[in-house]
């Protein structure tokens, strides 16, 4: 999938007719406008032909000369995977999503994803270029609504369910440019000018089949001596024994090296057609500047397309012929073993595409540095840019690899490193979708092969994500899944158990039944207890004092936060204890007792003043300057506020600063009388505040085997009073 132009398209020759017939066909009258309706969908354009016929080079043609009229660009997507299988629907409408620069949410379904597409394209006009159509249903489903943009499919022959369609259909190319194909790929256009009935009659053995002609102008280009009539009559020689593409192909085959023959049949196992030097090399178990040299080669006679970034295509025609040369001559435990060679080469160019990001000076780096010079990166750029070209492809080897069923440690390993290598290069939001899949694949392994600890971190993260993108029902059904696969596990997993839990009590406290949030927290409270978790005991009894706080019970959220202030003073942490103290200081306000939580807050200031928390002592002034206020001491109120705008003052310009904190502001206390008041303004919040506590932390929901950690929406309220 991508959005630019395809570097790998072969040079066009001829079809001049055929584009006529397609600019004539956006132009005229659908059905519709005849009847007098209004167009309800996009024009679609359909070019049929067998494949190798050059459908793929006159879309892109088209798409070329016509991409002025289409300001919001040209979307492509292939709709067969190699192999054959046709791509599912929700799959190419997430990478369209993609292309466009649409964040769709993680885990949607089909339906939801296309509905997405047709909302995105509605008021734009793009030119959609959908490649190998397999069934008419993968081109209903993610047809625009709008008639300003129009879709261009190829497919091998007629869709039928696809209404007001004239399909183009391609033949042979016609003779001048057919043998102008053939020259190209010869490389030579003396041999070509010489003896022109020769190129004349070596271009009707190939059936005028543009991959045909592309094969036997590199059979010339591997014969140097050759003439053209020797071409023509070894073609010739070969008719009656399959498709002008078959033959070909097997004349070509047949002048490799033996080594050139079993690396070009390998690659064929490369993820979504895509390989490299380095890729090749894991397949074939070569030097890497061997197998650049054998690519090339490979490209320069036809047998690969060149795509940008030193990257190549095994063409979809070629794809089922090199899948039975594989069968023929490699044993199931030689493919296996080159898929494995593969995906070991994969996990050390991810692991090298993280490394990269670390510290300088860090272990990573300095393993960085031991790396061979095609498996490193020499700066962060470099390693994004490999990224997001190698994506797509790197998502099918993940899905391959899972597949596969036999690799499935090297797939865990496989998922994790693309997981951080995600993490590390891009913001959260935007590898969400990503991460969904690689966690649902490591979920599909995790079950077949009974391994429950990396099956509760998959339902853990899996549920974090659907918490995050608005499912909190589908999210709780995931966390009581994974408690489920830590008990069927023995129960020894208690980290896993214990973020389960607290994920429990921050959905439920997202939905605003406080009752279930408090005993979900409880339950984890408890286990933390049980085995001496500090951290987690202090996390916890801010998690239950602010659901409590919430649900308007006082005596309790009172209780909860002074031992979280407890728990974070013996821990010596002074900014929670601070957070903490802020806290009981804003439940005193909340319960009527306003003389008190003055005295918490000045409590709460000496401890930011101790932790050296500028910006939280800033933010403590202005609570206090509201507690003044409320008290009648406008004096007391208007020096806090003065002394807040002098600390805000001093970390202006510093690191991490800008916009952290903005405005600190205390929020509205309702009054003692209308404790259901906290409850309307608390709904909003409520989810984020009680998960994080008193010191914003979300630790518990850290992702335990792959992944990064998602990222979190709604109105987070610090104990400070500070929204974000």
């Amino acid at each position: 999938m991508h959005s630019g132009p395809d570097a790998g398209t072969p040079a066009f020759h001829g079809r001049e007719r055929e584009l006529a017939a397609l600019r004539e066909d956006v132009e005229r009258a659908g059905l519709d406008t005849l009847a007098g309706r209004l167009a309800p969908r996009s024009r679609v354009l359909l070019i049929a032909g067998d494949p190798g016929c050059g459908r793929t080079t006159l879309a892109e043609e088209f798409a070329r000369r016509a991409a002025d009229a289409y300001p919001d660009g040209v979307l492509r997507a292939r709709l067969t995977d190699p192999g054959g299988l046709p791509v599912p629907v929700e799959r190419a409408a997430r990478d369209l999503l993609d292309a466009l620069g649409v964040l769709a949410p993680p885990g949607a379904d089909a339906d939801e994803l296309t509905e997405t597409l047709r909302a995105a394209l509605r008021e734009r006009r793009a030119l959609l270029l959908l490649d190998d159509v397999a069934a008419a249903e993968q081109l209903t489903e993610v047809l625009p609504d709008s008639p300003g943009s129009v879709v261009l499919a190829t497919a091998e022959g007629p869709l039928s369910g696809v209404q007001d369609v004239r399909p183009c259909t391609l033949g042979g190319l016609d003779t001048p440019a057919a043998v102008a194909l053939i020259a190209q790929r010869a490389g030579s256009e003396v041999r070509i000018t010489v003896d022109p009935r020769a190129a004349e009659r070596l271009a009707h053995s190939c059936g005028h089949h543009a991959t045909a002609l592309t094969l036997a102008g590199g059979w010339l280009a591997a014969h140097p001596h050759a003439s053209v009539l020797e071409a023509a009559r070894t073609v010739a020689a070969t008719e009656g024994t399959g498709t002008p593409v078959e033959r070909t192909f097997r004349l070509l085959y047949g002048t490799l090296s033996a080594f050139g023959a079993r690396l070009l049949r390998l690659l064929c196992l490369a993820p979504d057609g895509l390989v490299d030097a380095a890729l090749a090399a894991g397949l074939a178990g070569c030097s890497v500047p061997f197998a650049r040299d054998q690519l090339t080669e490979f490209a320069r006679l036809g047998l690969l397309r060149p795509l940008p970034a030193d990257a190549y295509r095994v063409p979809g025609c070629l794809d089922p012929l090199l899948r039975a040369e594989l069968a023929a001559a490699e044993r199931p435990a030689e493919r296996q073993l080159a898929r494995a060679r593969l995906l070991e080469r994969a996990v050390r160019q991810l692991h090298a595409c993280w490394a990269v990001t670390q510290p300088p000076g860090s272990a990573p780096r300095r393993e960085l540095g031991d790396q061979p010079r095609a498996l490193r990166f020499a700066t962060p750029g470099e390693a994004a840019d490999w990224l997001d070209t190698r994506l797509p492809a790197l998502l099918a080897g993940a899905r391959l690899a899972v597949a596969d069923g036999e690799l499935d440690t090297l797939a865990r390993r496989f998922s994790a490193a693309l997981a951080r290598a995600l993490a590390a290069h891009r913001p959260p939001e935007r590898t969400a979708p990503e991460q969904y899949r690689l966690h649902e694949l490591v979920l599909d392994v995790a079950e077949r092969r009974g391994l429950h600890q990396e099956r509760a971190a998959a339902l853990l993260n899996l549920g974090d994500l659907d918490a995050w993108t608005g499912r909190p029902r589908v999210a709780l059904d995931r966390y009581r899944a994974a408690l489920a696969a830590v008990r069927a596990g023995g129960g020894g997993d208690t980290e896993a158990a214990v973020r389960a839990m607290d994920s429990l009590g921050g959905t439920y406290a997202e939905l605003t039944d406080w009752p279930r949030a408090a005993d979900w927290y409880g339950r984890a409270l408890a286990l933390c207890q049980s085995r001496g978790d500090r951290d987690g005991i202090a996390r916890l009894h801010g998690r239950l004092g602010a659901v409590h706080l919430y649900a308007g019970q006082w005596g309790e959220a009172l209780r909860c936060w002074r031992a979280a202030a407890a728990a974070y003073k013996r821990l010596r942490n002074p900014q929670a204890h601070a957070r903490a103290l802020s806290e009981v200081a804003r439940v005193q306000e909340y319960a009527g007792r306003p003389h008190e939580s003055l005295r918490t807050g000045y409590l709460a200031l000496e401890r930011a003043r101790q932790a050296g928390d500028v910006r939280l002592e800033a933010a403590l002034c202005l609570r206090l300057a509201d507690a003044c206020a409320r008290v009648g001491d406008t004096g007391g109120s208007a020096a806090h506020r003065a002394a807040a705008e002098r600390l805000l003052a001093r970390t202006e310009g510093a690191p991490g600063a800008g916009g952290a904190l903005g405005e600190p502001r205390s929020p509205a206390v309702p009054a003692p009388s209308r404790p259901s008041g906290v409850r309307s303004t608390a709904a909003s919040g409520a989810r984020d505040a009680a998960r994080s506590g008193t010191d914003g932390a979300r630790a518990a929901r850290a992702p335990v085997a792959t992944g990064a950690e998602p990222p979190v929406t709604g109105v987070n309220e610090d104990p400070d009073g500070r929204h974000s």
